[in-house]
């Protein structure tokens, strides 16, 4: 089939819940991806940071073909061995205790949310209910991690919304003091807030989030769906800061484009949760948590993380030097990075994508470039060169 073709089929069946491009992907290779029409892309996109060793890495298809042949699927009442072989790393990684699995970021959150709560009910205290989360986050789109998402955008048509969260400016301690009192449970923050414009914590910030939580006794809870598994140039953003957390959620990376999710949390967090409290019936299948501990092995040795650091900054300073009186600033950590602009991008990310580049928006001013984790020198300059070529036409 034709772009066209699947294109006006898709629209015929498939809800419109996307503001799909005018593209239909149909196979990829490396940093690489091909429409129906025989076109190549560059993609800078990597399913919205998630293909963190880019299309079809040989061992993840291997991974994936041996374990198809093994067992697919068995349910959570019984022990699946790729499921504790992969928890038993992510904790050795994080210095966490426990891990729960699911299938998506939206899930993972939703589950920090739960065990946020249950914890505290377990301690006869039922009334600290409440989260405190910030302005412009992004937590994802289930009623509760909509919820938790500081954007109203994102709110309109859904009310009524659900009670329990308290929302914080970012980057603004005092902010976050103001609503302490004894109905918060925990503090929910993205190390990085990825859709709300690629805007890092401070240091001292997110420290100091710690500090409140330890000084109040509630539970710190780290969003890295976006920022884990190798993206910033450390295995977890957190890392960066010097900051463990009560509960931390991933997803996207960790099954470098399969579907997984998980939240981990220390021991005392997780002792929340109860057999019956929680679950997920696809979570954790043997298919999933193989992949994950494939992507975990290559991405959590260090020369890779190195790797990961280096390239980003060879892609931050190529950016720095392009010298465009329209951007105001670049913001970001590793291989997730974000251009501000004094206008709106959606142009230039278009025109982009006619040059053979993908890109993606973080709000409507930033362009986010969140390339696979195994993008080489000669790609970055490659994608540097489309960018700004792009430039030279795009006049919004």
């Amino acid at each position: 089939m034709t772009n066209q073709a699947i294109i006006d089929k898709g629209k015929e069946h498939i809800m419109a819940t996307y503001a799909r491009l005018p593209v239909a992907l149909v196979k990829g290779k490396g940093s690489y991806v091909v429409d129906a029409d025989g076109k190549q892309y560059l993609d800078f996109v990597a399913g919205i940071a998630t293909c963190s060793l880019g299309h079809c890495h040989e061992e993840l298809v291997k991974t994936v073909q041996e374990q198809s042949q093994k067992l697919w699927h068995v349910s959570n009442l019984y022990w699946i061995e790729p499921q504790v072989e992969l928890a038993s790393k992510l904790t050795r990684l994080s210095g966490l205790d426990k891990v729960f699995f699911c299938n998506s970021g939206a899930e993972a959150n939703e589950g920090a949310i739960k065990l946020a709560r249950k914890y505290f009910y377990r301690q006869n205290k039922p009334e600290r209910n409440r989260i405190i989360v910030f302005k412009n986050s992004f937590h994802g789109r289930t009623m509760g991690a909509l919820t938790a998402t500081g954007q109203a955008k994102y709110h309109e048509g859904f009310a009524p919304l659900l009670e329990g969260f308290l929302y914080a400016e970012y980057n603004n301690i005092m902010s976050v003091e103001s609503l302490i009192d004894d109905t918060v449970a925990g503090i929910m923050v993205e190390p990085i807030q990825g859709e709300g414009g690629i805007r890092p914590a401070d240091l001292n910030f997110l420290r100091s989030l710690r500090q409140i939580c330890d000084r109040e006794g509630i539970l710190l809870i780290l969003d890295e769906v976006q920022t884990g598994v190798g993206r910033t140039g450390k295995f977890f953003a957190f890392e960066h800061y010097g900051v463990k957390p009560d509960i931390l959620t991933l997803a996207k990376g960790l099954g470098g484009g399969f579907p997984i999710g998980a939240m981990l949390a220390t021991e005392k967090a997780a002792s929340g949760f109860a057999p019956g409290d929680h679950a997920s019936t696809f979570g954790g299948n043997p298919l999933a948590c193989a992949v994950g501990g494939k992507v975990v092995d290559i991405v959590a040795k260090e020369e890779f993380l190195r790797e990961v650091e280096a390239k980003g900054e060879i892609l931050r300073e190529a950016l720095m030097q392009i010298g465009d009186s329209r951007i105001k600033e670049i913001r970001g950590k590793g291989l997730i990075l974000g251009v501000e602009w004094d206008r709106e991008v959606k142009g230039l990310i278009d025109i982009c994508r006619q040059k053979g580049l993908l890109l993606i928006g973080a709000g409507p001013n930033v362009v986010r470039l969140v390339p696979p984790l195994t993008v080489n020198r000669t790609e970055i300059n490659q994608a540097v060169n489309i960018f700004k070529e792009a430039l030279k036409i795009w006049q919004e």
